[in-house]
């Protein structure tokens, strides 16, 4: 008997792969990439390196589809609706469950495995929402919650003898304490995402990706850009992105497309990297240096020498001096 397993990452779906392993079923560990994991924000790979680290701990087959270009269509109008932020959690679900059977017919399998437990998650994970996603995915009755299963319907797999109900659990609301219980009682120590969890889920965050929607730029390339730095909306069609840290600016520098600026203190200052994406009039320039100047330490001096060029990678510096944004302007522009 094979089953397909869904791995996120994180200890939930780590615990139902393995129990389901214990009782003898097949595996076949399945991934979906998304730019939106919370266990490694400022990655572009999510938790598919913590989700193929699982499958080889469990010595099972592993497979990654990426949904990304899918999911931002779900994400600007979700049939479901949103959480508390911009997460379409019911949406998503529906979405991976769909991808899920279309596998498992290719594989052979006969049902799916989920780490979910019941009540965990106020929006897609109460009884109603479960059923919701397991019908409109068309998979109704193929879809089992080991960590959940003797607090809901009994399933096909259970129905039809292929594992035992008596062996499934009863885990149900946000508590992690019985999870980690189980985990040591197994075994399983490295777990580098415990709770899991998703970027549309944060608040800031989501006002970043909300700000993307409003002004028609939402695409991969500036989905990624969400994730570093300082964000400030210069007009309907110009942003720029400023580096926190050495890493981000690094990344920014990486990031940047030939139609982008890039925009850092010359080396007599200490100062932020950043990133000028959409139309960039002269007085839009000198708005950004005036921002990176504000990052900058100034050691006592009234303006920076800040540099600014082209994405490209030929392309010449310029130099601008440019004193600090004031504070109104600096935070009207904040996203």
């Amino acid at each position: 008997m094979k089953a397909i397993a869904l791995i996120s990452g994180g200890l939930d779906s780590t615990l139902a792969a393995r129990l389901m392993k214990e009782e003898g079923i097949g595996l076949i560990a399945l991934n979906f990439k998304t730019p939106f994991c919370l266990c490694d924000r400022k990655s572009s790979s999510g938790c598919f390196s913590h989700s193929r680290q699982v499958a080889y701990t469990l010595g099972v087959e592993f497979k990654s589809i990426n949904v990304t270009e899918e999911f931002l269509q779900i994400i600007e109008n979700p049939k479901h609706g949103r959480g508390s932020n911009m997460n379409p959690c019911i949406d998503c679900r529906i979405l991976k469950f769909r991808k899920a059977k279309e596998f498992m017919q290719e594989s052979g399998a006969r049902f799916i495995i989920t780490g979910e437990v019941l009540g965990q998650r106020p929006m897609s994970q109460h009884r109603n929402a479960l059923s919701l996603i397991d019908k409109e995915s068309g998979l109704e009755g193929l879809v089992l919650r080991p960590l959940s299963a003797k607090l809901l319907p009994e399933t096909t797999p259970e129905k039809e003898g292929w594992v035992s109900r008596e062996r499934l659990l009863n885990f149900s609301g946000r508590t992690r304490k019985p999870q980690i219980a189980l985990a040591k009682a197994l075994d399983i120590k490295d777990y580098p995402c415990p709770a899991g969890g998703c970027l549309l889920t944060d608040p800031a965050f989501s006002r970043r990706l909300r700000d993307l929607i409003e002004h028609k730029e939402l695409n991969i390339s500036n989905v990624e850009l969400l994730k570093l730095g300082r964000h400030f909306r210069l007009n309907p069609s110009a942003k720029l992105i400023v580096g926190r840290d050495e890493k981000e600016n690094e990344r920014l520098l990486n990031a940047a497309k030939g139609s982008d600026h890039l925009f850092f203190p010359d080396e007599s200052l200490a100062g932020p990297t950043a990133l000028g994406r959409g139309g960039l009039s002269d007085d839009l320039i000198k708005r950004c240096a005036g921002i990176v100047s504000y990052y900058c330490d100034l050691n006592g001096r009234q303006e920076a020498d800040i540099m600014y060029k082209r994405g490209e990678p030929a392309c010449q510096a310029l130099a601008l001096k440019a004193p600090p944004l004031k504070d109104n302007e600096f935070m009207q522009l904040r996203i």
